[in-house]
């Protein structure tokens, strides 16, 4: 079935595009969603009609992936999941997983547009995810898959060390109080002024 894309659609085309496609995507998705018209006389001349504005549209959006690529190539994310001892994963790393740390972050990316090699990623260990962005352009993000055990771990060491750190650090200060405060009793003793002597009156020699 010939159509017109009304959106853009990963993997299909962009907004305006004329596609061919199957008549059960046609009908099941493309045209009952809105993202695409069939081809018509009159649809062809609506989009020759909006063919500047659909342009600018692009543009924009060639520069807003442009952008968002740069910020992406810079991110590494940390994948924490279920593994044995020797680092084989129980669990797995999916692109839901990614599209959820990516929106902490404050990116809201389209699962769809998300690419795991899953399959690829047995152990614990440093992987790529790639994300498809605007036309052919796509940004590749760090994944630091790691075990829950090793994770829990090092939170229980950095805990443990906080706490040493904190009762030394209170342990000097109480120490330097004490100090600060002995030689301030001492300081102050030294600068007292000494005590009168009083000489007793002696009784007069009876004659």
């Amino acid at each position: 079935m010939k159509i017109i894309l009304n959106q853009d659609v990963p993997n299909l085309g962009e907004e305006g595009d004329v596609c061919v496609v199957k008549d059960g995507y046609a009908r099941n998705y493309l045209l009952p969603t809105g993202a695409a018209v069939l081809y018509t006389n009159e649809n062809l001349s609506i989009f020759k009609s909006r063919a500047a504005a659909i342009e600018k549209r692009k543009v924009a959006k060639r520069e807003a992936s442009a952008s968002l690529k740069e910020k992406l190539d810079n991110v590494s994310l940390d994948m924490v999941v279920s593994a044995g001892e020797s680092g084989k994963l129980f669990g797995s790393v999916t692109p839901l997983m990614v599209q959820e740390a990516l929106a902490k972050l404050g990116f809201e990316i389209e699962k769809k547009r998300i690419e795991v090699a899953t399959h690829a990623i047995k152990m614990v260990g440093v992987y790529t995810a790639k994300v498809h962005l605007y036309e052919n352009e796509s940004s590749l993000i760090k994944l630091n898959v790691r075990s829950e055990a090793e994770v829990r771990a090092a939170e229980k060491a950095a805990k443990e060390a906080a706490e040493k750190e904190a009762a030394e650090a209170a342990k000097a200060a109480k120490e330097a109080e004490e100090k600060a405060a002995a030689e301030a009793a001492a300081a102050a003793e030294a600068e007292a002024p000494a005590e009168p002597v009083v000489e007793e009156a002696q009784a007069p020699v009876e004659g």
